[in-house]
């Protein structure tokens, strides 16, 4: 008779763009940039949480920033039992610093068979993981200049609600929820398509280069689509939820086309970055359908995806973009709290304990 397999403890990815929010919106706005230090701390937190809801191994995407070091020296004496964090692995793999780091970290992670992948970043790190993640959900963590996507809450929770969904005590079907993407496609004369997705909005501009990848020059759009938009949004998704808000959970997105400047309906002034508000010449706008293509009018310029600039294309060039609803999913950590709550998983028997974990805050001197 064959032996059953041990089954193995759930792990969970971790992947932390030691580089966003440095684009150069941080120049020409009044944001500020979150230091080394802050991000090894909210790993920490994550880690801590991480083994209270059960998970003893994470994968985690290597840098060559100083992300690892700094967070390795204060692993290496954060041992004993009252810092039972997770145990971190790193994926073997090249680092490049740049975009490709967290695509190929995504699919390892996907191949690995992780039970969630943590991103830190803002909705172009995030982009980046969905683009390779597959049926792994996600959970965000917002440390970008657009955080449109990512949720602003304390690390920990995030961790522990993770933690209990990947340890398998809560069910999929309450911890996960579906997310709407954007697909944006484009067919040369040639025959060649290229292809790319977006999680917030894909916005057309009349620029005619990539140059500096942030968007934020509003007199160049030509229209912004959204799967989703918050009025309460920064970035360019602000332009849609001040206009018509779609929200995350609701059917369908948002077309809205821009005028030139000093045309239009009216113009809008909409927070496109942290401390940046600009006027947009609104000219019409409707809804999105799921799985309707709406081709493109611009004959030439740009697309911008989660508002960086990603895909060129010429006069002969046809642009659609297509709004896809269930695309992917992520973990609903209220939802999670709630649950946990109400089946009481935090809580133990009188003299037992449960899992304690901990750390010690690093500070950047350190």
């Amino acid at each position: 008779m064959r032996e059953p397999c041990p089954v193995r403890p759930p792990r969970v990815g971790i992947i932390a763009n030691p580089i966003s929010a440095r684009d150069i919106r941080r120049v020409i706005a009044n944001a500020n940039s979150l230091q080394l230090a802050d991000r090894v701390n909210i790993v920490l937190r994550l880690l801590a949480a991480l083994a209270a809801g059960g998970v003893g191994r994470v994968l985690m995407m290597p840098d060559r920033e100083g992300l690892r070091v700094m967070l390795q020296r204060h692993l290496a004496r954060s041992q004993g039992p009252d810092a039972a964090l997770a145990a971190v692995e790193y994926l073997d793999m090249p680092v490049t610093g740049s975009v490709d780091d967290t695509l190929r970290a995504a699919h390892m992670m996907r191949e690995a068979g992780v039970a969630a992948i943590v991103v830190l970043g803002g909705d172009g790190t995030h982009r980046a993981v969905v683009r390779e993640c597959g049926e792994v959900p996600i959970v965000g963590i917002s440390t970008g200049t657009n955080n449109a996507f990512p949720d602003m809450r304390e690390p920990t929770i995030t961790g522990l609600a993770t933690g209990l969904f990947a340890s398998g005590r809560i069910p999929a079907s309450c911890a996960l929820a579906s997310n709407k993407r954007l697909d944006v496609t484009i067919r040369e004369p040639n025959g060649a398509v290229r292809r790319d997705i977006a999680l917030v909005d894909a916005v057309i501009s009349r620029e005619q280069y990539i140059g500096a990848r942030a968007v934020w020059k509003t007199d160049t759009l030509a229209a912004v689509y959204v799967s989703y938009a918050s009025p309460q949004a920064i970035g360019l998704s602000a332009i849609a939820g001040l206009i018509e808000p779609i929200g995350r959970d609701e059917s369908g997105g948002l077309a809205v086309e821009l005028a030139s400047p000093g045309h239009g309906a009216f113009e809008l002034i909409a927070p496109i970055a942290p401390g940046l508000l600009r006027p947009v010449p609104i000219a019409v706008w409707h809804r999105l359908e799921h799985a309707v293509p709406q081709r493109v009018r611009q004959r030439a310029g740009i697309v911008a995806l989660d508002g960086e600039r990603e895909l060129t294309f010429g006069p002969h060039d046809e642009v659609f973009v297509t709004l896809h609803e269930n695309a992917f999913h992520s973990i609903d950590v209220a939802a999670c709290m709630s649950y946990a709550a109400d089946a009481q998983l935090m809580r133990s028997a009188a003299g037992a304990s449960l899992p304690v974990a901990g750390f010690r805050p690093l500070t950047p001197q350190t």
